[in-house]
């Protein structure tokens, strides 16, 4: 059996979990490790099956607690050149990653027991940032949050996934009355920000296909979205796109606490 959590997911922190009894992966550190272990236990996920973390991105809401993922869990991290690069020199993750850090090649797949991992850049605001897509039990898991705008390769990948995490930041009337400064307000919406509710249910109206039975909305915004808003943007478009509501599972993941474990 395939599952996938969410420890949270927003600016206040990101980190989600997917694998089976019997090996698993970690996306993202941006939630404590006392919470992860937590959660593995309260739903009989053995740590040690665990086979490394993947790192989107050096934000600190992607990274915060990684150094302490390697002190107390002793797992590998795999990420792309540049974003190592930053690792080996931030402050929350240098002084204890150097011996768990390994790069992932430009354009290659690495098999991590049985689990295939290669990633696929995106366009955000920090030195680099990618996306994920993740083989695990014949399941196709892409994960991509964080993203100004969609790109040729992501929506390939996005194209063949079973299951989809994706994000759906804002809503662009709330962004546009709300009380940022003008300056973040571009800084979101000027293509290498987020992706706001719109363009996420646009990039599902492209990329749905029968094979696609999971989406969970991501990274969704305190200040500029609720869940009502991005579950109805997403849902509307599915239906546009000819499929009936309840035929694939539509989520919405919460900002500051752990999701349910779903099977996937």
């Amino acid at each position: 059996m395939l599952r996938f959590f969410s420890l949270s997911s927003g600016s206040c922190g990101n980190c989600y979990y997917l694998g089976t009894s019997e090996k698993g992966i970690l996306i993202d550190a941006g939630a404590s490790c006392r919470r992860l272990v937590r959660m593995l236990k309260d739903n009989d996920i053995n740590v040690d099956t665990i086979q490394g973390v993947l790192v989107t991105h050096s934000h600190l809401d992607h990274i915060k607690f990684l150094g302490s993922f390697c002190k107390k869990l002793h797992k590998p991290v795999y990420t792309a050149s540049l974003i190592d690069e930053v690792l080996s020199g931030h402050s929350f993750t240098s002084p204890v990653i150097g011996p768990y850090r390994n790069v992932i090649p430009d354009g290659e797949e690495i098999d991590l027991s049985g689990i295939s991992v290669r990633f696929f850049e995106v366009p955000h605001d920090a030195r680099q940032t990618v996306g994920y897509a993740i083989g695990i039990e014949g399941h196709r898991f892409v994960i991509m949050t964080d993203i100004g705008r969609l790109t040729d390769e992501a929506l390939e990948y996005a194209s063949c996934a079973h299951t989809l995490v994706i994000e759906s930041n804002y809503d662009m009337d709330m962004l546009q009355k709300g009380s940022y400064t003008p300056e973040l307000k571009q800084r979101i919406a000027m293509g290498s920000g987020h992706l706001s509710n719109d363009e996420c249910a646009a990039t599902l109206k492209q990329i749905v296909h029968p094979g696609l039975r999971n989406i969970f909305l991501c990274h969704l915004s305190e200040n500029n979205n609720t869940p009502e808003l991005a579950y109805s943007a997403s849902s509307h478009a599915l239906q546009e796109a000819g499929y009936e509501k309840g035929t694939i599972h539509l989520r919405c993941l919460p900002r500051t606490y752990p999701s349910p474990v779903f099977n996937l």
